[in-house]
């Protein structure tokens, strides 16, 4: 009997409906006989799965109730074949147990959940056509299939389940955290579907959630990117404002309709609070992002230091590993050959360029080591001062590791190219215009940080000549 199950099962995979015939033939309980017995699926679940649409139609013909039959995660056949976006499939189980459509799997989702997930639009339909109630199903967290449709980006699925529907209650929904689908789609920076949601007239453009932020206010405390502005636009076409605002605005018209109050009102400070937020704010994001280029930073002057340390004590061409001052027969050599062990062979064959590798080497290592110190020290790199002089001497310890490099490549360059000239000439070249680049950039910077220093000290000049209380430029005897 186990071996005709497993037939059956072949069967199912295959989509033979033959096989299942002949099988019932010889054992005419054997579906009977599946349903009783401990399965992870059932034939009509592999079936389903598959697509084998004249397969599920004989086993429904003979045996409706396997629709309503689960596996092991809770899913029903018509949980798979939704998920997969078997159209006929569907219809199929549907017209043998439409109530499956409000059935829900181990995560509680529908066949209509998981195919608003997968976008599969067509199957969308015949199950809000056979069942709309199916749609009003609550998941995990208080959200409805429109927090899903935004979650999972399926931005068709979410346009017809709204066009369908038209129910304001329906589309303002909130989840367990009080965010409609317009939070998720805000924070989330779905343009589309804040477009979408922004031309429905059902829709509450400044419902707040639980911690009393509106879609505003989750943009401005989203991380800022080039889809900002484009959705602030949107937002603010649509009447949107941030949930400060809106409170000052209730306050003030509260104000205004209350007798005996006589107020003059500015209207540029209206949304004062909103701009105090925003400047907040945009000082956190600031605050965040020098700490991460301070992290980064450090980073990168370490591994500077450490190159430039490697590098200083195993020189290009390694060192000598033995000493020598006489030849092979006992005979002493000239000064100019002698050498111990550990001394650098680049000193030795090249002590002119070596003189110069140490230079360039030591300044670059004394530069990322003054980087760590400075960093370490805390300085604040709000000011630009300081972030000048990071600029600076970062500028000198990369410009040092590539003349380190440089004079490396010279010692390591056989002596036939470098009399052709042609490999270190490109080097050098290479190596020239990028300090150039480099040059050109820390130029730009000083330039602009003398610019606003002259532009400060002019400022703080013609603030003394001013008559302090008067606000009247002085010219002699006032």
């Amino acid at each position: 009997m186990e071996t005709l199950e497993n037939l059956l099962f072949e069967a199912a995979a295959e989509g033979n409906v033959n096989s299942l015939k002949k099988l019932l033939q010889e054992d005419p309980v054997i579906l009977d006989r599946v349903i009783v017995n401990i399965h992870s699926d059932t034939p009509l679940h592999v079936a389903a799965i598959l697509g084998h649409i004249d397969f599920v139609k004989e086993i429904l013909r003979r045996r409706p109730e396997f629709a309503r039959e689960l596996n092991l995660c809770q899913s029903s056949p018509l949980h798979l074949a939704s998920a997969k976006g078997y159209i006929q499939v569907v219809r199929v189980l549907l017209s043998a147990n439409p109530l499956m459509c409000l059935a829900r799997d181990r995560n509680g989702l529908t066949p209509l959940h998981l195919a608003a997930i997968k976008g599969r639009i067509e199957v969308v339909k015949e199950l809000v056509h056979a069942k709309c109630d199916a749609a009003r199903v609550i998941v995990g967290q208080g959200r409805t299939i429109l927090h899903l449709c935004v979650k999972y980006y399926q931005v068709e699925a979410l346009k017809f389940l709204v066009n369908t529907f038209r129910d304001q209650d329906f589309t303002n929904c909130k989840d367990s955290d009080g965010n409609t689908i317009l939070h998720l789609a805000v924070a989330d920076k779905q343009v589309e579907t804040i477009n979408f949601l922004l031309m429905e007239s059902a829709r509450d453009v400044n419902a707040q959630n639980l911690c009393g932020m509106t879609a505003m206010d989750v943009l401005i405390c989203s991380r800022r990117d080039l889809r900002d502005e484009e959705i602030e636009e949107s937002l603010k076409r649509a009447g949107a404002f941030g949930s400060m605002e809106k409170n000052s605005l209730v306050q003030i018209n509260g104000n205004i309709t209350s007798p005996g109050l006589n107020l003059c009102l500015d209207p540029t400070g209206l949304s004062s609070n909103v701009k105090i937020n925003l400047r907040e704010k945009m000082f956190k994001q600031k605050d965040d992002w020098l700490e991460k280029k301070r992290s980064a930073l450090m980073v990168v002057a370490s591994l500077i230091a450490t190159m430039a340390f490697q590098v200083g004590v195993n020189p290009p061409s390694g060192v000598w590993q033995d000493t020598k001052k006489v030849d092979s027969h006992n005979n002493s050599v000239s000064k100019a050959y002698h050498h111990k062990a550990g001394e650098s062979i680049f000193a030795h064959n090249y002590p002119i360029e070596y003189g110069e590798f140490l230079i360039c080497n030591t300044t670059g290592l004394i530069a990322s080591l003054s980087i760590i110190l400075l960093l370490m020290s805390g300085l604040p790199l709000r000011r630009r001062i300081f972030v000048w002089i990071f600029l600076v001497i970062t500028w000198i310890a990369i410009t040092a590791v590539a003349l380190t490099y440089l004079k490396s490549i010279f010692v390591l360059t056989p002596e036939k190219d470098r009399q052709k000239g042609t490999v270190l000439l490109m080097v050098q070249l290479t190596i020239m215009i990028w300090l150039g680049l480099m040059a050109l950039l820390l130029i730009g910077h000083t330039i602009r940080l003398i610019m606003k220093m002259v532009r400060k000290l002019i400022k703080c000049r013609s603030s003394k000549k001013r008559i302090p209380g008067l606000g009247i430029t002085s010219h002699g005897t006032v």
